[in-house]
């Protein structure tokens, strides 16, 4: 298995492509001015508390409030209540907790109103991104995520990612976290931490402190609300939270942006540091790899599978929908049962990567092909719970019914990534403008470029018509190309460039030196 991870950088935001054997399995979007990421921490204000849904609305700088349930308060939130009167008044600077008297745990079952009062200060972590109407969700549990494990302030607790099966290791990571953790804070092992050396657990413990640390400091004399502690940027916490051996290739079009990653890299991963790579070429880096058509192809209501299969994606208020369809495929199995079977465990397959792309989280329901047999069933559940395995998103699986349904839940903390596959049409009556139509512009600029006083400066150049592919199709083809009436006419040879990222009406023109 190959991974690689394609970054482009613009002026407003940065787009990452993670890409798996060649193929597109995440896409993500990273806006300079995003000022509630999930992981990070305010220092924010309590507004109204309501005993009626036992939570607190708080405000965090967002345009609605964030909702804070009693469930999510962490059990120390008395002792983080106490902790920040203390650090406010910028007299009390001990913030490993040596000194620190800690207070009784809340009850599971009590009331919100006994703990938070309307006005009072509280450290918040956002869980979840503003969706839709609704402000960010907050938790008063706080962590601080590092490469191989998670620091959890107010706690003792020490546990292991289940991921890590192996229970001799499970007891020697736990061993060691024990043996280095400071008191007062509780720390959750990563998958990654797998096989790692108490000196390598260490150093990533220590940097979390450290983050702690530079947080605490700006609690003092802080208005609220503010942001304290911010989360990494995108790039690094992708890299974070997946960094393998399968990484192969890391490329961005920014040389900022490339230091940036492998001076992280050396930190957390030495030996991948050599894989990052500045993308020189002329060709947009998302072209350059495929990405744009992917894009397009992934993104639509309809989506095709190999084999003549095609899904159909339907988004409603309460839950997502995925319809399995066998389409026009020849049927080559033997029976309709072992038809079904093979479309599905097609199906099962995109519709794991189509949940990881598009991040879509809440309820899916997946319609897929009914089956008969129950040992058919069986073996699509199992080859959809390891398809997937792979998405590091929490996520369950509940077996297929006898109608063919499989019902999903998975985590929703970011907006659905929604990106628009059709494009506006220019005509009244529903039909995307014929090229014919398009020509005329072209033509036109075209005889502005060579009616130009100063022609001599453009046109010894290399002229370069950058265009939508369908477009480019049409202007190419044939012998007797309108290309090439064009070199008959202007006695210049014009270069069609074929742009995935255009629109049917976009076109540019460029010029390239000899």
């Amino acid at each position: 298995m190959k991974t690689e991870l394609i970054i482009r950088s613009s002026s407003s935001d940065i787009d990452f492509a993670l890409l798996r054997d060649g193929k597109l399995i995440e896409l993500n979007n990273e806006t300079t001015d995003n000022k509630f990421s999930v992981g990070d921490i305010f220092l924010a204000k309590i507004g109204k508390v309501l005993s009626g849904l036992n939570a607190a609305f708080v405000n965090v700088g967002y345009p609605k409030d964030g909702f804070l349930h009693y469930h999510d308060l962490g059990a120390q939130v008395n002792s983080l209540n106490t902790f920040i009167k203390k650090v406010s008044t910028g007299k009390y600077k001990e913030f490993t907790f040596k000194n620190f008297r800690f207070q009784e745990d809340i009850n599971k079952d009590g009331s919100i109103t006994d703990v938070l009062k309307s006005g009072q200060n509280l450290l918040v972590q956002i869980v979840k991104e503003p969706i839709s109407t609704k402000g960010p969700r907050l938790s008063s549990e706080l962590s601080i995520a590092g490469r191989y494990l998670v620091l959890v302030p107010f706690s003792n607790r020490v546990s292991v990612s289940q991921k890590i099966a192996d229970p001799n290791e499970k007891e020697r990571l736990k061993r060691l976290a024990k043996s280095i953790k400071p008191k007062g804070f509780g720390v959750i092992l990563r998958t990654v931490a797998e096989g790692k050396k108490v000196a390598e657990l260490d150093k990533d413990l220590q940097n979390s402190l450290t983050r702690w640390k530079t947080m605490c400091k700006r609690i003092a004399n802080t208005n609220t609300p503010t942001k304290i502690l911010s989360e990494l940027n995108r790039a690094s916490s992708i890299l974070r939270d997946i960094m393998n051996e399968s990484f192969t290739n890391i490329v961005t079009n920014d040389a900022d942006l490339k230091e940036e990653i492998k001076e992280y890299l050396r930190e957390i991963y030495p030996e991948k540091e050599k894989i990052v790579k500045l993308h020189r070429s002329s060709v947009p880096i998302f072209e350059k790899y495929g990405i744009e058509r992917q894009i397009k192809t992934s993104f639509g209501k309809t989506v095709s599978m190999s084999k003549g299969a095609y899904l159909v994606i339907e988004h409603t208020e309460a839950l997502h929908v995925i319809d399995v369809n066998s389409g026009n495929r020849s049927n080559k199995a033997g029976s309709q049962e072992e038809t079904a079977l093979e479309v599905n465990l097609i199906a099962a397959t995109e519709v794991a990567r189509q949940l990881q792309l598009r991040d879509m989280g809440g309820i899916i329901v997946v319609d897929f092909i009914d089956m008969h047999k129950s040992e058919n069933r069986n073996k699509l559940y199992q080859h959809l719970k390891e398809a997937m395995s792979l998405d590091n998103t929490k996520h369950k699986i509940l077996p297929p019914s006898k109608f063919g349904l499989v019902q999903i839940t998975r985590q929703r903390v970011r907006p659905v990534m929604n990106i628009k596959t059709t494009e506006q049409n220019p005509n009244t009556n529903g039909q995307v403008e014929a090229p014919i139509v398009l020509l005329d512009k072209i033509e036109a600029d075209l005889e502005k470029i060579f009616s130009n006083p100063n022609r001599s400066k453009s046109t010894d150049k290399k002229i370069q018509l950058h265009i939508h592919p369908f477009i480019a199709a049409y202007l190419t083809k044939g012998v007797n190309s309108i290309r090439f009436k064009w070199y008959l006419k202007h006695k210049k040879w014009i270069n069609i460039i074929p742009r995935d990222a255009y629109t049917y009406l976009h076109y540019k023109f460029k010029f390239v030196k000899e």
